[in-house]
């Protein structure tokens, strides 16, 4: 008796509910805030103001008509921005734990919790789109990709590579423990041409958007070293191949400079690390149009100061410490050659929503904040072939917005403290409304 009294009740609050979502999607927002910086490089526009009709923009300008009935968010003395991109995350990974642990103590649900954990925590730290570089657990990526499009759990919008593709004995190679353990879920070796096309068109099957290749050694893998070539040519070449009959693109992690050039010469979309890159490899890049170098830097900071605490082994550290200053003068030689450098991460190697830092770190390097700024926006979404929808505040592209205090053209660690997070037309986060 009671149960059918509650009903009526229950249905009556369900329907006000999705009543009141619907109706909160069609009223007009209008964002207001002393600045805007657009994310393509120009002189930062302010006072600012930008109309938002359901997930898109609608208007941006100086002065905007409010439409009757519409949302005001009036941002104070802040600075609007284009949600950030990030090109190198491992999303599905808990930050402390490494990836061979992982293999052997966790399982693909464990890491999918976690994915959506951090993928809420790097959408509040401003990273509205990320291109994920991989799961320990095979496809894991694509399952949690697929929960923040149907809104199941918030996150950035993601791009997934599935499985990354190595080679035995390579990096990412996942029986590298005693032959008499085995983790025969992860099937993400390929060795030649023939196993490296099947391994492409396997990971598009399964839901891929792009292509992981490890075309070099790692810093926290065993195996052969990173400054080492592990793909031939050719096997780096029916990688692209393939990619490419499929319309899609390749990532290559690469760190020796070898395997760098043989990359740009297969025609991959970024060489990601890119630590041992010279003179000749930026020419390269220069001359390419096509490929684009994507580093990684602040990871060697965090594998020093907290690797240890956190089970990375001392050979590995010890790798890192080798090669630190190669990175720096390699990620130097680009700047000096004005070449585009896209911006990536590597949380969790990193603490997710940490990722801004990166860009801090760049800056300190000799880069200049608003150059630093075009990377995490329109420059990052050129790259992964999103301009049409992404990185820059425009009309008719997604109503992806963040804002921070003050102005990050002049203070690039301001970008640590976003205080609003839009995402299609959704505020996440509201910390700077007045």
């Amino acid at each position: 008796m009671l149960r059918s009294h509650l009903t009526p009740i229950i249905l009556f609050f369900i329907l006000f509910i999705c009543s009141s979502s619907s109706k909160a999607q069609n009223v007009p927002t209008v964002i207001k805030a002393v600045r805007l910086i657009d994310g393509r490089g120009g002189t930062p526009l302010g006072p600012a103001m930008v109309r938002i009709e359901g997930e898109k923009i609608a208007e941006v300008g100086t002065q905007i008509r409010i439409p009757q009935g519409a949302k005001l968010i009036d941002l104070g003395n802040a600075t609007l921005l284009p949600g950030l991109i990030d090109l190198h995350t491992h999303l599905t990974d808990r930050y402390g734990t490494h990836w061979e642990e992982a293999l052997v103590k966790t399982t693909p649900g464990h890491n999918a919790l976690w994915g959506a954990h951090n993928a809420r925590v790097t959408l509040l730290a401003g990273f509205t789109t990320c291109r994920d570089m991989g799961p320990t657990w095979p496809y894991v990526d694509v399952d949690l990709r697929q929960a923040i499009d149907e809104g199941a759990v918030p996150g950035p919008r993601l791009l997934v590579p599935g499985n990354y593709v190595s080679s035995t004995g390579g990096a990412g190679d996942a029986k590298q423990f005693s032959i008499y353990v085995e983790v025969p879920t992860v099937q993400n070796l390929a060795d030649g041409p023939d196993e490296v096309t099947k391994a492409v068109r396997t990971n598009f099957k399964h839901g891929a958007d792009f292509i992981k290749i490890l075309v070099t050694g790692a810093v926290l893998s065993k195996g052969i070293h990173p400054g080492a070539q592990q793909y031939s040519d050719a096997e780096i070449q029916a990688a692209v191949t393939e990619a490419n009959r499929w319309g899609r693109q390749v990532a290559a992690h690469a760190h020796g400079v070898d395997g760098i050039k043989a990359a740009i010469c297969a025609g991959v979309r970024t060489i990601d690390h890119g630590t041992f890159l010279d003179d000749e490899a930026v020419a390269m890049l220069k001359a390419s149009r096509k490929t684009f170098y994507v580093p990684t830097l602040y990871t060697s900071e965090i594998i020093q100061t907290e690797g240890a605490q956190h089970g990375i082994p001392e050979s590995e550290i010890e790798r890192n410490r080798e090669i630190r200053d190669i990175e720096i003068a390699g990620f130097k030689r680009a700047l000096a050659a004005g070449i585009p450098i896209g911006l990536g991460t590597d949380s969790s190697v990193i603490p997710h929503g940490e990722n801004a830092k990166e860009l801090a770190l760049r800056v300190s390097f000799g880069e200049s904040p608003m150059s630093a700024i075009i990377s995490a926006t329109s420059l990052n979404a050129e790259i992964i072939g999103w301009q049409d929808r992404v990185g820059s505040i425009e009309k008719g592209k997604y109503a992806d917005l963040i804002a921070v205090p003050g102005d990050p053209s002049k203070d690039i660690t301001l970008l640590q403290r976003v205080g609003f997070v839009m995402k299609g037309g959704i505020v996440y986060r509201d910390d700077l409304m007045k």
